[in-house]
């Protein structure tokens, strides 16, 4: 709150210009920049009490169109160059994987976050993988845990929702120890076909009792401060993993709906922070693009579920999203499908895509601004501004 503070103190001293600052892209020409629409002033008498000024709405109007564009991403973590990044590319956040732990005390991993938070303007966004089970980051190492967490398949088995709930507190608190505020969950898939690459990530049971894991889930991170991401919308079911190839899902809206959507809608109604959507061709909302690129899963996912949080991609490195639509242009195509938030490991690139995308107009600059919000609001319920 004190960030927020100095911010609307220094936003109230500026000259009330309704644009963000004029910016230069090193691939555009100089005088290229962006201006917010004007609004016509009302004609009846001001009321004599007006409304606060969002402390949210002043700081965007202290930041560049690159400081915009930058929030854009969840970047996978380079250590090397991770603090130079944060502040060239104005990232949003950063992804941590395993290595990122690896060689690493909790004091020192401490540390090395706290590093890439002061060497951002903005607080940043630090998430991870900590499912339990088959994807873990941190607590693989003995160093943070005495064991790695289980997944909650298996706890649920052991314990049912009262083990799944002390254990993903406990997750909680060990996160924030750390300095990281995000963590990529919980899983709303259902899978029921052994060896699907999300039937050990899955809670193994019904749409509602997955409903219940996952309200239950959102509660705990949100007391925590933990921020929470419903994954992989709109449910991927059995299908193909897409880190290597496209996954096409043949199932009616009315399969989906009865099923697969059902905890995701549980997710939303107990107040999620973000849905991550996958890769997958889902034909019940569009038979060629995938769901992370397709404006009709993002419209449904908007109007028909009433969700107004953050919406991520999932990582658009893999295999059936470079294969078909390269580097840039599927950063671009996924803030157009209506993505508020890139996860990805080619961020120069792809941040220069976007930018360039938003000099040209193919990006409208309103969205870019209402995805902008949404984020800074999700950082804002996270303590972070």
């Amino acid at each position: 709150m004190k960030f927020l503070a100095f911010v609307l103190a220094a936003a109230l001293l500026l000259s009330g210009c309704a644009a963000p600052s004029d910016v230069t892209a090193a691939s555009a020409p100089s005088e290229n920049h962006i201006t917010q629409p004007t609004e016509t002033a009302p004609t009846e008498t001001a009321p004599e009490e007006t409304a606060a000024p969002d402390p949210l709405e002043l700081l965007l109007e202290t930041m560049s169109l690159e400081e915009q564009v930058g929030q854009l991403f969840l970047a996978r973590c380079n250590a090397p160059s991770a603090l130079g990044d944060a502040q060239t590319y104005h990232l949003g956040g950063y992804v941590l994987f395993g290595v990122d732990f690896q060689d690493h005390t909790p004091e020192t991993i401490r540390d090395t976050i706290a590093s890439y938070q002061q060497a951002a303007r903005i607080p940043m966004l630090i998430a991870v993988d900590e499912e339990g089970g088959t994807v873990t980051r941190i607590s693989r190492y003995p160093q943070y845990r005495s064991s790695p967490y289980p997944s909650p398949r298996n706890l649920y088995n052991q314990g049912g929702l009262a083990l799944l709930s002390s254990t993903e507190n406990e997750k909680c608190q060990l996160l924030a120890s750390l300095g990281v505020n995000v963590n990529l969950g919980p899983v709303c898939d259902i899978s029921d076909l052994p060896g699907a690459i999300l039937y050990y990530r899955s809670l193994g049971q019904n749409a509602e009792i997955t409903s219940d894991f996952v309200v239950q889930t959102v509660s705990l991170m949100e007391e925590n401060r933990i921020g929470s991401v419903l994954k992989h919308f709109p449910g991927y079911g059995n299908n193909a993993d897409t880190h290597v190839q496209i996954a096409t899902d043949s199932r009616t809206l009315e399969a989906l709906e009865s099923c697969d959507l059902i905890p995701f809608q549980a997710g939303i109604d107990a107040g999620a922070d973000a849905v991550m959507v996958s890769h997958t061709i889902a034909e019940a909302f569009d038979g060629t693009l995938p769901a992370s690129l397709s404006p009709a899963v993002h419209q449904y996912l908007r109007q028909n579920m009433g969700f107004d949080g953050v919406i991520l991609t999932d990582d658009l490195a893999m295999n059936a999203i470079t294969e078909q639509y390269g580097t840039g242009e599927a950063a671009v195509l996924a803030v157009l499908a209506g993505n508020d938030l890139l996860c990805c490991t080619e961020y120069a690139q792809q941040y220069q895509a976007v930018l360039d995308a938003v000099l040209s107009g193919r990006i409208d600059y309103i969205q870019l601004r209402e995805s902008v919000l949404r984020i800074l609001r999700w950082k804002q319920e996270l303590g972070l501004l």
